[in-house]
């Protein structure tokens, strides 16, 4: 006969433990200490087992029978219930484990030692504390458990900050970790995927630049009459022969310069494309090089700090310089001379620009072809 409340609400401890059947193999389990579990009989591939499915009352007579109706189905499906919930177990447990602050962990830590696509030192620290930032509010979430209002909520918290950029390439890193889980199968989709467009779209910003012919003659002139400190003066002339990233000027070692090669190669690791960097080097950019080189060679860093030769000068100092000479942000910077060369370098190819009044030399740095160098041109603008 069927189970009711009643009498499972009355049902007494006894010296032993004893069965009260319900139906289609289910029934409660009363153990001598008076607890009361839910059990269910079946069989499976000519095999009798038991399914545990919970303690009365936490699991009442109506959930009990719900319960072992879902595992029939599951046996109908050939599918052995108890291996099932172990499953689901260990799905838990995995999903516990895999949370948004761990698996972005593993992704940078996957990003840092990526062979040729490996993370930057500044690159791997900038992204790992975008993501840090995401923390408070999903990092301890599962991974599978994540939704798209939660990770939308989480950076426009930042995007209300006026930190738009910030917000969006926060957002960029987040949807690289979901797929990352996805190709660990850990997770089924992405779902930073439906976010596209949610937030604003920060203003471009655009580094200011020195464009013109007579402009470029006029800075040339003034560095070469800068009056403070000797390495700064240095760094400022070399730049516009090398048009490099100031990172890569800043880092630059003594070791990475052939003067009778007339080349410089900046490794692979101090570049953003992660490849050799070769750098033609014309006689005006030897000869700064080997003015720095009585500073500060022949070892190390060839513009190092003034504090300590162990660091490279500060990513400051040549823009610090270039106010110093009445240059203001929006005239120019030192990221400033790569648009800089671009530009002027571009019109004298098209024709646009003579080499006549081209305002310094015109040594094309390569990635990929053997250095070619140009005859240097004066400075005259």
């Amino acid at each position: 006969m069927a189970l009711t409340d009643v009498a499972i609400r009355k049902a007494k401890a006894g010296p032993k433990a004893y069965k009260m059947s319900d139906s289609s193999g289910l029934f409660l389990l009363v153990e001598r200490t008076g607890g009361k579990l839910w059990r269910m009989k079946y069989r499976i591939d000519g095999r009798e087992k038991k399914l545990a499915i919970g303690r009365y009352p936490d699991i009442g007579l109506a959930d009990a029978r719900r319960r072992r109706d879902a595992a029939r189905e599951q046996l109908a499906q050939g599918k052995d219930p108890s291996r099932e919930k172990q499953r689901e177990k260990a799905r838990a447990k995995l999903g516990a484990e895999n949370t948004f602050a761990s698996l972005a962990a593993e992704f940078c830590e996957k990003r840092k030692n990526d062979g040729s696509r490996a993370w930057a030192p500044a690159t791997a620290k900038r992204c790992e504390y975008l993501l840090s930032v995401l923390n408070s509010s999903i990092g301890t979430l599962p991974i599978s458990d994540i939704e798209p209002a939660n990770i939308l909520t989480a950076v426009r918290r930042i995007e209300s900050k006026g930190k738009l950029e910030s917000a969006k390439r926060t957002l960029q890193l987040a949807g690289s970790v979901f797929r990352y889980a996805v190709a660990t199968a850990r997770l089924k989709s992405d779902p930073t995927r439906d976010l596209r467009g949610a937030l604003m779209n920060p203003a471009m910003t655009h580094y200011g630049a020195v464009l013109d012919p007579d402009g470029a003659g006029e800075l040339l002139r003034a560095i070469d009459g800068y009056e403070g400190q000797p390495i700064t003066k240095l760094a400022m002339q070399l730049a516009p022969h090398v048009f490099v990233r100031p990172g890569e000027l800043r880092h630059a070692e003594w070791s990475e310069f052939d003067f009778d090669g007339a080349l410089w190669t900046i490794p692979a690791s101090k570049t953003k494309m992660r490849k050799d960097h070769l750098v033609p080097l014309s006689r005006q950019a030897i000869k700064i090089l080997q003015e720095a080189q009585l500073l500060t060679g022949p070892s190390g860093y060839v513009f190092p700090s003034v504090r300590t030769r162990r660091r490279p000068m500060s990513d400051n100092t040549i823009n610090a310089g270039l106010r110093r000479l009445g240059y203001t942000t929006d005239e120019m910077t030192a990221h400033g001379f790569r648009a800089m060369a671009s530009t002027l370098l571009n019109e004298a190819a098209s024709g646009i620009l003579t080499p006549s009044s081209a305002p310094w030399p015109t040594a094309i740095a390569t990635r990929s072809a053997p250095p070619i160098i140009a005859v240097p041109i004066g400075r005259s603008a």
